[in-house]
């Protein structure tokens, strides 16, 4: 299987394929859950249609013999509001403006093939050649145990420790009921 991981920018009908819902009136996400969670589904298709047009673009697509697979939430800290206002992830010399990694979708049909660990590098790698200096990271404490796949959007302890990331503090979020940590790489 060959894997690519490139940047949503310039990519929007490939995350439009399974990050926005297809019938008129339906919920989702599309990603805005922590840029603003408070827009309307029309109002977050367009923004998020808009962060694909232009640099550095709003995360990274995986690509399995050039299919779209999967999705991860890369940019600058300060342009999640969410996380700018949180009072459970604690905020750590935000003057460095770090680059977060909030959300991974892999699509039905690609799961258990290892993409979430293809779309963190991805991810480290889209930060560093848009400048970041530092990429941190929010993920669940799994201990061994199975995460469900809502819970683990966020990615695991476990998943970022392999990529070279470090446990920093533990915050006060949960996700399915357990703890998350921030945990950070230095790119420089």
């Amino acid at each position: 299987m060959a894997i690519e991981v490139l940047p949503a920018t310039g990519r929007w009908d490939d995350f439009a394929t399974f990050m926005v819902p297809r019938k008129a009136g339906a919920g989702g996400c599309v990603c805005m859950s922590y840029r603003d969670a408070r827009l309307s589904m029309p109002e977050r298709v367009d923004y998020m249609h808009r962060e694909c047009s232009a640099e550095p673009g709003p995360g990274v697509l995986v690509y399995a013999d050039g299919e779209v697979a999967g999705w991860c939430s890369v940019a600058p800290k300060s342009t999640y509001r969410r996380l700018m206002n949180s009072r459970t992830i604690p905020h750590l010399d935000e003057e460095r403006d770090p680059w977060s990694i909030v959300c991974f979708v892999v699509r039905g049909g690609f799961r258990k093939r290892g993409l979430m660990h293809d779309l963190l590098d991805g991810a480290v790698e889209h930060a560093r050649t848009s400048g970041a200096a530092l990429v941190e990271g929010y993920p669940v404490e799994t201990r061994g145990e199975r995460v469900d796949v809502i819970s683990g959007y966020v990615g695991t302890v476990e998943l970022f420790e392999k990529h070279g990331f470090a446990r920093v503090r533990e915050t006060d979020a949960h996700s399915g009921g357990a703890v998350r940590w921030v945990m950070r790489r230095e790119l420089v």
